[in-house]
């Protein structure tokens, strides 16, 4: 591999002609250095000559301002027996106050941490009557969701039970010490309903998140770039907006190289480890792909995007395949879904929502020899910790879009050892999801194929060639008990791929291979 970074010269595009200084610089140093430069250019190769039109005074689009932030108001609320009591769970001498003060602030903060409104009921529920008045309440009022935090073996369950059936979703948090097996069974397998038997208060956020992750779901309108009509559709919870392909090819060709697009340009190459094929050009077709989206996105009314890339790339209508702009579209929380492939973006979007960590979508690759799953594609977001998450990327090369060599993308290194989750909605109301354990990352070449393909020992699977879907979303930790609960929560089937190849697939969930 070739170590350079192209945005270190100073062909033609004004940017350095020293050796670089641009890891500490500002974005308004550089700025105002790139248009000072951009004035004293002579011609340059004449292959730029075109990408250097004046730029124009725009308003520019902040990607992140797509994500949908609807309002989510969750119920709260304790049930237990009238105190003080005599015997039973969780004891006499157990601080029942302390900890109804210090499950109620935790609620509230996770609610506060990830935008959703708590409604904290005052008194806790201590009698049939108290209940029953509870549930009338969650009936007319109609929340997202109702959080009832148990304080009583025998008491606390009844009432669990008694508000699930106003059929708004209930999450039932019963700290260790308020729960037996039948107890937890009596409820924890019911559609609508998520049991939490733990003292691990962070699954409380997580749950939280499916409630929010459901209404982002309905919320979202993704713009589905394909084809050559105007329509809308559904699938699921998300309602689609389809344009013609020829939108993008003509929004493309309209948007000129600005100082935005040398911004995003020069801050994805100099954070690279490594810059192998693109040049300058490739980087500022790259940008300009990206702020092409972000304005038929502004136009549209929409929240998300899936393009048919390889059309446009094949059919040569644009330069570029818009691979480093998906990828940074990913790191800010908003879904670039790749192909057109509307139940893969979908997928995309429920990592992205319901985690707050963007997702791989790749074509699965069995390697027969390791006995793995090779998960490839050009696109990759790189903040594959959360969003939020200190270590704010993992490190990644910039290449060409291997099937064209054209263009910008991403070869993101996943992390060797960690746990990653599968996940492809196959239908609007059923999903596949596995689980593995990255075991490596493959260079193309000696590889062809995609340039981020990394190798996942699959878990509970023992044979590769036998893991379902494709076009399947890998995203960094074992969450399959997360994603099993939000489907439980909202109706969706969830289909794991069969331990043995012995084991029957039935016909309608076999993955569509296209």
């Amino acid at each position: 591999m070739v170590n350079h970074n192209p945005f270190r010269s100073s062909t033609g595009l004004g940017l350095h002609s020293h050796p670089c200084t641009c890891c500490s610089m500002s974005r308004r140093s550089f700025l105002g250095a790139a248009a000072a430069c951009t004035a004293a250019l002579t011609t340059g190769c004449s292959s730029l000559q075109s990408l250097h039109t004046t730029p124009k005074s725009n308003e520019e689009i902040e990607v992140a301002s797509f994500r949908p932030r609807p309002k989510v108001r969750v119920m709260s609320v304790v049930a237990r027996q009238k105190t003080p009591y005599w015997l039973g769970w969780p004891g006499t001498a157990y601080p029942v106050e302390s900890y109804r003060a210090k499950y109620t602030q935790v609620i509230a903060d996770s609610g506060k941490r990830i935008g959703v409104e708590i409604a904290q009921e005052a008194q806790p529920l201590e009698d049939k009557e108290a209940v029953a008045a509870f549930a009338k309440k969650v009936e007319a009022e109609k929340p997202e969701a109702v959080i009832v935090t148990l304080q009583h073996l025998s008491s606390g369950w009844p009432a669990a039970a008694e508000i699930a059936k106003t059929g708004v979703p209930t999450i039932v948090f019963a700290p260790v010490g308020t729960a037996f097996t039948g107890q937890v069974d009596s409820l924890a397998f019911k559609p609508g309903v998520h049991v939490i038997s733990s003292l691990e208060t962070p699954a409380i956020e997580q749950a939280l998140r499916m409630v929010r992750a459901k209404q982002q779901l309905e919320s979202t309108r993704m713009l589905v770039v394909s084809g050559n009509e105007r329509r809308e559709g559904k699938f699921g919870l998300v309602n689609l907006q389809y344009v013609p392909r020829v939108t993008f090819e003509q929004m493309f060709s309209a948007t000129p190289v600005t100082e935005e697009a040398k911004w995003i340009a020069h801050q994805r190459f100099r954070e690279a480890r490594k810059v192998v094929e693109p040049t300058q050009e490739d980087g500022l077709n790259a940008a300009r792909s990206f702020i092409s989206a972000k304005q038929l996105l502004k136009n549209e009314g929409c929240n998300a995007l899936t393009t048919d890339c390889l059309g446009m790339v094949s059919q040569k209508k644009v330069p570029t395949p818009p691979c480093l702009g998906a990828s940074i579209f990913q790191d800010n929380g908003v879904t670039y879904g790749c192909e057109a492939a509307v139940g893969p973006a979908v997928s995309l979007m429920l990592t992205s929502y319901l985690f707050d960590k963007p997702g791989f979508m790749n074509d699965p690759v069995p390697e027969t020899v390791k006995n793995v799953l090779i998960a490839s594609h050009c696109v990759s977001g790189t903040r594959i910790y959360g969003l939020d998450h200190p270590k704010e990327h993992a490190p990644y090369i910039l290449r060409s879009h291997s099937e064209s060599n054209l263009g910008v993308s991403t070869q993101v290194l996943w992390p060797v050892g960690q746990p990653v989750t599968l996940v492809q909605f196959f239908k609007p109301d059923a999903l596949y999801l596995d689980t593995g354990i990255v075991v490596g990352n493959i260079n193309t070449p000696p590889a062809g194929g995609c340039r981020t393909s990394v190798e996942i020992d699959m878990d509970n699977i023992e044979d590769s060639r036998d893991v379902l879907g494709f076009h399947q979303v890998v995203f960094l930790g074992n969450h399959r008990r997360d994603i099993e609960a939000f489907c439980q929560m909202y109706g969706i089937n969830v289909v794991h791929s069969p331990r043995t190849h012995e084991e029957t697939i039935k016909p309608a969930e076999k993955p569509a291979r296209a």
